[in-house]
């Protein structure tokens, strides 16, 4: 692990106010982070709400969006004979689909130019869903500019199309132009590089799949205008041996004069298995204490670092050889149980890069980090 120069507790949920007397804040975490023409830092942060509990034993309640332009939330209601099962946060019908009782939705925060102090907090969601783009919430925004224009990618859930990750355009990182889905269900984790390679937009993004042949890896797009892409190709970033079950890219990737420095988060799961949690122990550089006890079957987020070749982004030239942030204070861990540092926000600071993360599902915090540190960690990886 790397040292960390600074590191704050930046945003909370009682910092927000919710949209509606109906809804309570269940987290604020993993924005998308850019530095405004003026020097100061713009976050588009995930705000989670989730209807209070109503006590009614004959129905489930599910928010959803419903405005074309503007706007508008509209909950609906199923009889609970209808469902196959339920919790306080999904329930479950019997063709196999699913509701969430919760809704995400974007808002800005601004910030000093040191990006450790705020200045201002949007008091009402600044980017949503609309009946025809996510109607059941958009989450986890990342933010790239090239030349004079801002692209935002974002997960959106949809009645139709699952989970997929979509892109708005702005001049101004006020005003979006959507321009809909670029990677269809179910796909996460989309990021834009800050420049165009060989003359094409370059993208990473994780699709997901019940079934696999090999461990979890990012994939690598191009695309002429950002819209429309192609000669897409799977990136591993780990071998078979080691204990990684999930991967994604976090925020866009910084150029340096070495290659294109990726930040990425990756997940242990840490399960009650005969020598399974002293593997993943000594695999993430970790002392006994610092994961939960055996019968806890929960996930570790960690961060690691990549570095790709700046002409051919598809090719992993250096990678962490072990996580360079790992979750081990009491608010990076979340109510279930998960550790979780999950970055998706980066400035550059000099000799040093700015990461804003989502933490314990709940809060966002900022980390000071020398870059020197991280391309110093860096090593040659066989893959």
């Amino acid at each position: 692990m790397i040292k960390v120069r600074g590191d704050k507790l930046l945003l909370k949920p009682e910092d927000f106010k919710p949209t509606s007397p109906k809804f309570e804040i269940l987290g604020v975490l993993n924005p998308g982070a850019v530095r405004l023409p003026d020097g100061k830092i713009l976050l588009y942060v995930r705000v989670i709400e989730k209807l209070i509990k109503t006590g009614d034993e004959k129905y489930y309640y599910s928010p959803r969006y419903a405005g074309h332009d503007d706007f508008k939330l509209v909950i609906d209601r199923f009889e609970k004979k209808s469902v196959m099962s339920g919790n306080d946060f999904s329930f479950d019908f019997k063709n196999g689909t699913k509701r969430l009782t919760y809704i995400s939705h974007l808002r800005r925060v601004i910030l000093d130019s040191k990006g450790f102090d705020i200045i201002s907090i949007e008091k009402k969601p600044s980017f949503y869903g609309l009946k025809w783009d996510a109607e059941l919430g958009v989450e986890d925004a990342r933010i790239t500019k090239i030349g004079d224009t801002y692209y935002m990618t974002y997960v959106g859930l949809s009645r139709k199309e699952n989970v997929s990750s979509y892109l708005a355009i702005s001049k101004d990182c006020l005003h979006w132009f959507r321009r809909g889905i670029i990677f269809g269900e179910q796909d996460k984790d989309c990021i834009i590089f800050p420049e165009k390679v060989n003359g094409r937009y370059v993208s990473f993004d994780r699709p997901e799949g019940g079934f696999e042949f090999t461990p979890p890896h990012i994939w690598i797009a191009y695309s002429k205008d950002a819209e429309y892409w192609g000669k897409e190709k799977a990136i591993s970033l780990f071998r078979k041996d080691e204990v990684i079950f999930r991967s994604g890219a976090g925020p866009p990737p910084i150029k340096t004069s070495k290659g294109w420095l990726l930040f990425f988060h990756a997940v242990t799961k840490q399960k009650r298995k005969k020598g399974l949690k002293d593997k993943i122990k000594n695999f993430l550089g970790l002392y006994a204490e610092d994961l939960t006890s055996d019968y806890a079957p929960e996930d570790c987020y960690s961060v690691w670092a990549g570095l790709f070749d700046l002409k051919n982004p598809s090719k992993l030239i250096l990678r962490s050889e072990k996580p360079i942030l790992v979750p081990k204070k009491k608010r990076e861990i979340s109510f279930e149980g998960k550790k979780v540092i999950f970055p998706t926000g980066i400035i550059e600071d000099g000799e040093y890069v700015l990461l804003y993360c989502g933490i314990g599902d709940v809060y966002v915090s900022v980390k000071k980090i020398k870059l020197r540190d991280v391309l110093d960690s860096l090593e040659k990886v066989r893959i």
